[in-house]
């Protein structure tokens, strides 16, 4: 990967990740209340959240934390950049994790006590995902020789042929990264699990909107990991692999709606034993 295919690769991901973002945040929206009996919003509907959001006044609550924002969104642009041009998926994983630490310290420096905890409670979703995805780097570089993503082209068969246990494993902790219930600790999208709105508690006009754009790009760069486990060097394999992240989106629509909020006890604690079992069990597979 040069750097020019890299930078072209971020400019594509800055516009096309948004956009089919809010698409599946829509699809999120409109799945939800038809499994809880309700009409629902349109399928555009965080489009004009967002719209609405950019209109209003920027009445951030100090200099620094819409700066924070903006770098958390650039980062995670240049994450996607990076992942989709086919480059190295560590650096890539190095990326994502850095946007959400700008994105922590946007909220610690609002000196708000809510937007505080829902820092806190941010940090513990990284530390319990974080493993799995680090593993998840490790095992597909021993599975293809490579950590540039477009060494999946050259395979036989898709990498989740030899590193299935892993895939399982980074779908438990997708919950977390994708802040579904049961591990939306830091912030939920349901009203009814929040007094106030955790992280973002303090944010709101376009450093919200920022908030809800990065989102989106992140939904997109996941399901793209998760494509990425089904993709070999056959072109078919694309559409097999569009049609698992659908199902595994969809997936992870019925486990928010269907499953109360734990404790980030139970959260770091599973993470870290599901990273342990099905990394440990994964290396020895592939190494015997």
């Amino acid at each position: 990967m040069t750097m020019l295919s890299a930078l072209i690769g971020t400019l594509l991901f800055a516009v096309i990740a948004p956009i089919l973002g809010c698409l599946l945040a829509g699809l999120d929206r409109v799945v939800s209340a038809r499994m809880q009996g309700r009409v629902g919003p349109p399928l555009l509907q965080p489009y004009y959240d967002v719209r609405k959001l950019l209109e209003k006044e920027d009445a951030s609550v100090n200099s620094v934390e819409k700066t924070y924002i903006i770098c958390a969104l650039a980062f995670a642009a240049v994450s996607g950049g990076i992942f989709f041009s086919g480059g190295n998926l560590l650096l890539c994983v190095f990326m994502i994790t850095l946007s959400s630490m700008f994105f922590i310290v946007a909220a610690y420096s609002t000196r708000s006590p809510y937007a505080e905890i829902g820092a806190h409670r941010e940090t513990l979703q990284v530390m319990s995902y974080e493993p799995m995805v680090l593993l998840f780097a490790i095992a597909f570089f021993m599975a293809t020789g490579s950590f540039n993503t477009a060494s999946v082209f050259a395979l036989e068969l898709p990498a989740v042929v030899s590193i299935w246990l892993v895939f399982l494993g980074l779908l438990y902790v997708l919950t977390i990264k994708l802040r579904k219930s049961p591990f939306d600790l830091s912030m939920s999208h349901h009203a009814h699990q929040e007094i106030v709105r955790g992280i973002t508690t303090e944010m709101s006009g376009p450093t919200l909107a920022l908030v809800e754009i990065t989102h989106w790009m992140e939904n997109v760069l996941f399901l793209g990991w998760v494509g990425l486990f089904f993709v070999w060097g056959n072109p078919i394999s694309i559409v097999l692999a569009l049609v698992v992240m659908v199902f595994v989106y969809l997936l992870e629509i019925f486990i928010d709606n269907n499953f109360a909020r734990v404790k980030w006890q139970l959260m770091l604690k599973s993470a870290w034993l599901v990273a342990l079992v099905c990394g440990t069990l994964n290396f020895v597979l592939l190494v015997f």
